[in-house]
């Protein structure tokens, strides 16, 4: 019966999960300081930042001569949600973590704040963007 139950019940939260997942997944545009720039969160767990046709992140990127990628994890069980964004050096390992916090206000539409410092940030002040997606 215990068999039974998880059979049933487990893609119920993996779907959730997923659906969860979606709402960040997409391309973001958003305007800092009179700077276009793009926000990607892929469906794969990647994560890249566009600025003037530069791309940092993805998969694969090369930053100061090195390879690198960007990663990202999504917390919505918290208020606002969190999002961690991992900047991994391919040759070395070492990583990086960048701290977010976001807040949907609705479906194309979110509050995001990010800190380099390594503190995550805990409310939406002025160094906040809004992002918007890109359909």
């Amino acid at each position: 019966m215990k068999f039974l139950l998880t059979f049933l019940i487990l893609p119920l939260f993996i779907l959730s999960s997923t659906t969860q997942k979606e709402k960040v997944v997409g391309k973001w545009i958003g305007e800092d300081q009179n700077e276009v720039g793009y926000v990607l969160f892929d469906q794969e767990g990647y994560a890249a930042f566009e600025f003037n046709g530069q791309v940092m992140g993805g998969k694969s990127f090369i930053l100061n001569g090195e390879k690198g990628k960007m990663t990202y994890t999504v917390d919505f069980t918290t208020t606002p949600i969190e999002i961690d964004l991992t900047l991994t050096k391919l040759g070395t390992g070492e990583s990086k973590q960048l701290l977010a916090i976001a807040d949907f206000t609705d479906t194309d539409t979110m509050n995001f704040n990010l800190a380099i410092n390594g503190e995550r940030p805990t409310s939406f002040d002025e160094n906040a963007i809004v992002l918007r997606r890109v359909k």
